[in-house]
């Protein structure tokens, strides 16, 4: 039932039109490496579906360094492949694979920050967006942008079937616009700070308290 789910969710990625100033990493049609970000995103959801998350964490869009090359929310292609022994959680020894050719290999900040302080306290997160494609600024795909309305109202459906993957997980939301969709769903939540722009220690401090009420209930 799981696996025909999370098919459903990955065909239904690979069929989205992107609108204009975004971008589809999961349109087979565009590029042969959005095969592989499609694969790794079904893999991760597979995988926290058997192991069975702490949280479900919701954010914003995926960033340019970040899912827009390896299809999998808050993670970089850096952690993605060398994976998160302490967490069992991803790694090329779990089929994770490198979806660009570009020569580089990159590392994200916000993945960063938010695995650092998975990691420190133990918890093993599984990642959504509102939007689950890459904005970006007009001409330019290498950068971010925020979501429009529009965008956000696309991304409602995909996020609502994700929560139904995963429905006696609590739910975080990083980021405003994260807890906006939630709230638009009708999705009890927990709001953290977005670690970008100077809220790294906030968002850290968000995820602590949620850890301590978790274990504390």
């Amino acid at each position: 039932m799981h696996d025909s789910a999370v098919d459903a969710i990955i065909a239904a990625l690979t069929a989205t039109p992107a609108p204009p100033d975004t971008v589809n990493m999961y349109a087979p049609a565009a590029t042969p490496g959005n095969t592989l970000r499609s694969a790794n995103l079904a893999l991760a959801l597979r995988l926290a579906l058997a192991r069975g998350p702490d949280l479900l964490l919701v954010g914003e869009a995926p960033g340019y360094n970040g899912a827009r090359r390896t299809g999998v929310p808050f993670t970089s292609e850096r952690l993605l492949l060398a994976g998160l022994p302490e967490l069992g959680q991803f790694g090329t020894s779990q089929g994770f694979a490198l979806a660009t050719t570009d020569g580089r290999l990159a590392g994200e900040p916000t993945a960063t920050i938010v695995y650092r302080e998975l990691r420190a306290l133990g918890l093993f997160a599984v990642g959504w967006n509102a939007y689950p494609l890459h904005p970006h600024r007009p001409g330019n795909t290498q950068s971010n942008r925020p979501p429009r309305a529009a965008e956000l109202a696309l991304g409602r459906p995909f996020l609502a079937r994700v929560l139904a993957l995963f429905p006696e997980v609590p739910v975080v939301a990083m980021g405003k616009v994260a807890a906006a969709a939630l709230t638009h769903l009708g999705v009890a939540h927990v709001p953290l700070r977005h670690p970008a722009q100077g809220g790294a220690q906030r968002f850290a401090e968000g995820l602590r308290a949620f850890a301590n009420g978790r274990n504390d209930g």
